[in-house]
């Protein structure tokens, strides 16, 4: 489909800058830099994305190691093993995957990551650089990387962003609330909506660019969407009737209608693994600043 961004083919352009970076960083510092993911679990989704981070990790020549611990490992066995790789300096870069567990504290898990070493930018240091922040040169810390790979799709396929009607499904700290900050400071006029929002339907069809971040398999169908709109789906779910990944948003039915669309899988989903690497590059001097 014409109207659809092609997430992989720029991320195959993103990774080979990368491959030439790490032989340079190689050369200079004796070693590439590090990520540690930790996964709690097995949720379907998060499984096949740390597997994508590891392969990708591989292919540009960055250090990548995954701890996977069981979904009922307890919440202090997960905040010992946060501590362990904070103090550890051979790891450089810390992705705590999320969802996790649901009896364990989101907020304790990210309390207890460093900021130094936080990879996608969830910590409240992170978090608030980002707020009070109104350029657009964030090399001093790290930008979420989900919202960072949204806001360079819209970059990379010409979306002219001052002062248009911006929709972002979506409040969390990884995702929702990020995107809208990093949309406000391309100077775009930016609402946010969840899915419970009253006069949803009514309320995206009057968007130029919608940005979805729900979690809810195929929630925004055809007859939400305007015709010419801009769509970014960042929604990985899993699609019980067909056993794939799917996002937000009804594509097959929506992507008529638009004049950009990102698919899922496909779409944000490798340039945000990009992201990934590209800030544990940037915790990696950093921390040798």
């Amino acid at each position: 489909m014409e109207n659809s961004f092609d997430g992989k083919k720029h991320a195959e352009e993103v990774k080979a800058l990368l491959r030439e970076r790490m032989i340079a960083l190689q050369h200079e510092y004796g070693r590439v830099p590090c990520m540690s993911v930790l996964l709690v679990g097995d949720d379907y989704g998060s499984q096949r994305y740390v597997a994508s981070c590891e392969k990708n990790a591989a292919l540009v020549g960055m250090d990548c190691r995954v701890i996977r611990m069981s979904a009922d490992s307890s919440e202090k066995e997960v905040l010992a093993q946060i501590q362990a790789l904070n103090e550890d300096s051979s790891v450089d870069g810390i992705l705590i995957q999320m969802p996790l567990p649901k009896h364990i504290s989101q907020a304790k898990v990210v309390a207890t990551l460093s900021p130094e070493k936080d990879v996608d930018g969830v910590t409240d240091t992170n978090v608030a650089q980002l707020w009070k922040n109104k350029r657009s040169d964030y090399s001093r810390f790290n930008v979420p990387c989900t919202p960072r790979s949204a806001m360079r799709i819209l970059e990379a396929a010409g979306i002219e962003l001052d002062g248009k009607n911006t929709i972002v499904v979506g409040r969390s700290n990884i995702v929702g609330l990020p995107v809208s900050k990093l949309l406000m400071n391309a100077n775009a006029t930016v609402t946010v909506a969840h899915s419970h929002t009253r006069d949803l339907p009514a309320i995206l069809r009057r968007a130029d660019i919608i940005v979805s971040a729900i979690g809810q398999p195929k929630f925004i169908t055809a007859d939400m969407v305007s015709e010419g709109a801009v769509v970014v789906d960042v929604g990985i779910n899993y699609d019980s009737e067909t056993g794939k990944l799917c996002g937000d948003v009804d594509y097959e039915n929506v992507a008529p209608k638009c004049r950009m669309i990102t698919p899922v899988p496909g779409g944000v989903g490798p340039l945000t693994i990009c992201s990934l690497i590209e800030n544990t590059i940037d915790c990696f001097l950093r921390l040798r600043a």
